[in-house]
C-alpha cells in the first residue's frame, strides 16, 4: 500500500529586524526584534523626524530613498514586506504620495493598516495651502513641512503616536521631542526676519516646481515656479511663458533647482533671462546622508541660507 507524501515548502524572509515564515505560501512572522518600535515612513524628511523624536527606541525604514520624487513612486518587494512588519506608518498626507498613481493608499491596503490605527499622516494639525492652478484649486499643496512651524506640528504629531504605542518610551520621547522643537522654532525666528534686507522686487524665489508657497508666506517672499506640483506635464511652452513673464516684472538676481528633479526646465530659462542658476535646494528630500543638508534642520538652513544668499547675488 502506498503512502501519500506531503511536500512542505518553507521559505524565510528576512525583512528589517523581522523573519517572515512562508509555508506552502502562507505566510506567518516571527520578530527578531527587541524592544524597538517599527516604524516605515513615505520619504527621508520623515525618516529623520521620527530618528530625532524616537531615538534608540526606533527602527526606522523609510520607503521613498533620498533623492528620490515621492509624488510618483512604484513600492517594491521590501516595501511591502516592511509595511507589512511596521507598528506604524507615517505619510505626509496633503495629497502627496496619494495623489497621481495614489500608490501609498495601494500599499497600505496590501499591508493590511489601517488609518488612524497604524497609519497616520503627519500633516494632521498643519492648516493646508491650495495650489492656484485652473481647475485644481481644490487640492492641497502637500509641501508643508517647508515651514519650520508646520515642521514643528509634523514633530509633535509624531511624538504623540510614538507615545500612544509605546507608552514605556514615553518620557524619552517627549524629552528628545522638547529639545528638537526648541531648536526649530529658533530656527523659525531666525528666518522670519532674515530676508528684511533684501528689496522687495528681488524678493522672488524662482523654482522648478512650485514647492515653496509655504516657505514663502511664512518669511516673507514671492514664489514664482515653471510648473506647480511635480506631475508628468514638466516644463511646457505655457508654463515658460508664465515663469519668464514673472522673472521680467521683477529685480530677481538668481535662480534655483531642486535637488529632486532634472535642471533642464531651470537651465533653459537660465538660457532665455540670462539668470545664474545660484544653487540646489531641497524640498522633497533630504540630501545624502553625511553631506550638508542631511537632516530635515539642516535641510531647512540650507535653503534658508542659501535662497537669502541668492537673492542678494550680483
Amino acid at each position: 500500500m502506498l503512502k501519500k507524501l506531503s511536500i512542505v515548502v518553507i521559505t524565510l524572509l528576512v525583512v528589517g529586524g523581522g523573519i517572515f515564515f512562508f509555508v506552502n505560501g502562507r505566510g506567518e512572522q516571527k520578530s527578531t526584534t527587541s524592544e524597538k518600535l517599527r516604524v516605515v515612513t513615505t520619504n527621508s524628511i520623515l525618516e529623520d523626524m521620527v530618528e530625532q523624536v524616537g531615538g534608540k527606541h526606533v527602527q526606522v525604514y523609510s520607503i521613498v530613498k533620498r533623492g528620490t520624487d515621492p509624488h510618483e513612486y512604484d513600492p517594491t518587494t521590501d516595501d511591502i514586506a516592511a509595511a507589512t512588519e511596521a507598528d506604524v506608518l507615517f505619510h505626509n498626507g496633503l495629497n502627496l504620495e496619494t495623489g497621481g498613481s495614489g500608490w501609498f493608499s495601494k500599499l497600505t491596503k496590501t499591508a493590511n493598516k489601517r488609518d488612524d490605527k497604524e497609519v497616520f499622516a503627519a500633516s494632521k494639525h498643519v492648516k493646508p495651502m491650495y495650489l492656484t492652478e485652473s481647475g485644481k484649486e481644490n487640492e492641497t499643496d502637500p509641501h508643508a513641512w517647508l515651514d519650520l512651524n508646520n515642521g514643528i506640528k509634523y514633530v509633535n504629531m509624531i511624538s504623540g503616536v510614538l507615545q500612544d504605542k509605546d507608552p514605556k518610551h514615553a518620557k524619552a520621547y517627549q524629552k528628545r521631542t522638547d529639545a528638537y522643537v526648541e531648536k526649530l522654532a529658533k530656527l523659525h525666528k531666525e528666518a522670519q526676519s532674515k530676508f528684511a534686507d533684501i528689496p522687495e522686487k528681488q524678493r522672488l524665489l524662482v523654482t522648478s516646481e512650485g514647492a515653496f508657497k509655504y516657505f514663502s508666506k511664512a518669511y516673507g517672499i514671492t514664489p514664482a515656479f515653471i510648473w506647480e506640483i511635480n506631475t508628468e506635464a514638466q516644463g511646457t511652452p505655457e508654463q515658460m511663458k508664465q515663469v519668464l513673464a514673472k522673472i521680467d516684472q521683477s529685480d530677481v538676481k538668481s535662480l534655483f533647482v531642486e535637488s529632486s528633479v532634472s535642471p533642464k526646465s531651470m537651465k533653459q530659462v537660465s538660457k532665455e533671462t540670462k539668470l545664474p542658476i545660484y544653487s540646489k535646494i531641497y524640498t522633497d528630500s533630504l540630501a545624502k546622508k553625511g553631506t550638508q543638508g542631511d537632516t530635515y534642520y539642516d535641510m531647512v538652513k540650507w535653503n534658508i541660507d542659501k535662497i537669502h544668499d541668492g537673492m542678494l547675488a550680483k
